[in-house]
């Protein structure tokens, strides 16, 4: 009989209406009741981007062509796609009681952050290790740590730069500036030695090579995004610094290409599509951004290969 493997896939999670929203923000900070403020103000998001995040959808679409994928050899083992989220329905031990229910030999937990920090990934694998502890599992693990720099996420993210430069006319695309982007997180973990922003950094620079854009400044830039309400310092330069300082050196185009997300959400359809086009607008700038993975071929490629690499 072919071996039977379960794979998670790991997310944030998200409200599925405006509703959801007071319980969800509540999740996030633990168990305190975010302010009435802190409320409106994501309501707001939220309805100004269809009053849900598609992110559940396209995590189950992403899942759904990962199996089809792993199956298609006629033998080996036998694979089973799973989703689970850190933060809202499903959430991660909730995935776990169905994976147990019907006992694979082994488990491969993959987030789906490709660059790793112990406060995204690691903290997935920390939840997912919580929930298997709670319900006495000693199901076989495999941890997906990070995958950056995997070969087909690497080309993945490089088609859809090209696509996006494709839709300039052709004599004003080597003018266009493109800035990467990556969640923000607190500057602490600089202190900690985090991973992170040398991870988001080799992701860049591999697609940078890809598409041969040349040295930093020159056609590209990078900026951090979506920054949290947790106080404090976090992670910069942040967009609008970058979109700031573009404007005053009299750039008009500017194609925005979010490598820390690989699929469509709050951060990308508001905070890229509205906040920051509205801030490149006032400077005189038109902005634009670069299609989501959500289930492009090579990306679910590049997902397939991991898993095939750890099982």
């Amino acid at each position: 009989m072919d071996k039977k493997i379960a794979v998670l896939l790991m997310a944030h999670g998200a409200p599925e209406s405006l509703d959801d929203i007071g319980a969800y923000l509540k999740h996030i900070m633990k168990g305190r009741p975010p302010s009435q403020e802190i409320i409106d103000q994501v309501k707001e998001r939220y309805g100004l981007v269809g009053g849900k995040s598609p992110l559940l959808a396209i995590t189950r679409q992403q899942a759904a062509a990962l199996e089809e994928q792993l199956n298609e050899a006629a033998s080996g083992p036998q694979y089973q796609v799973y989703i689970g989220m850190r933060h809202w329905h499903p959430f991660i031990a909730e995935t776990v009681k169905k994976i147990l229910a019907d006992p694979p030999e082994q488990l491969i937990a993959l987030s789906l952050a490709p660059q790793y920090s112990k406060l995204s990934v690691g903290a997935y694998n920390e939840t997912l290790k919580k929930a298997l502890a709670e319900a006495d599992s000693t199901l076989p693990v495999r941890w997906v740590k990070s995958w950056h720099n995997q070969p087909d996420l690497i080309n993945a993210f490089a088609d859809r730069l090209r696509t996006g430069l494709a839709d300039y006319p052709e004599d004003e695309r080597s003018h266009v500036q493109i800035v990467f982007t990556a969640h923000s997180l607190p500057a602490e973990v600089l202190a900690d030695k985090d991973p992170y922003p040398n991870e988001v950094a080799g992701t860049i620079t591999a697609i940078v090579k890809k598409c041969d854009l040349g040295p930093q400044g020159t056609r590209w830039q990078f900026g951090y995004q979506s920054r949290g309400f947790r106080p404090g310092e976090w992670l910069g330069p942040e967009v609008d610094e970058v979109i700031e300082d573009l404007g005053n050196q009299g750039e008009t185009n500017l194609l925005v290409i979010p490598i820390g997300f690989v699929s469509d959400h709050v951060e990308i359809l508001y905070d890229i599509d509205i906040l920051y086009n509205d801030m490149a607008a006032a400077k005189g700038i038109t902005l634009r951004r670069t299609e989501s993975l959500n289930t492009h071929p090579a990306f679910i490629k590049a997902l397939a290969e991991v898993v095939r690499t750890n099982s």
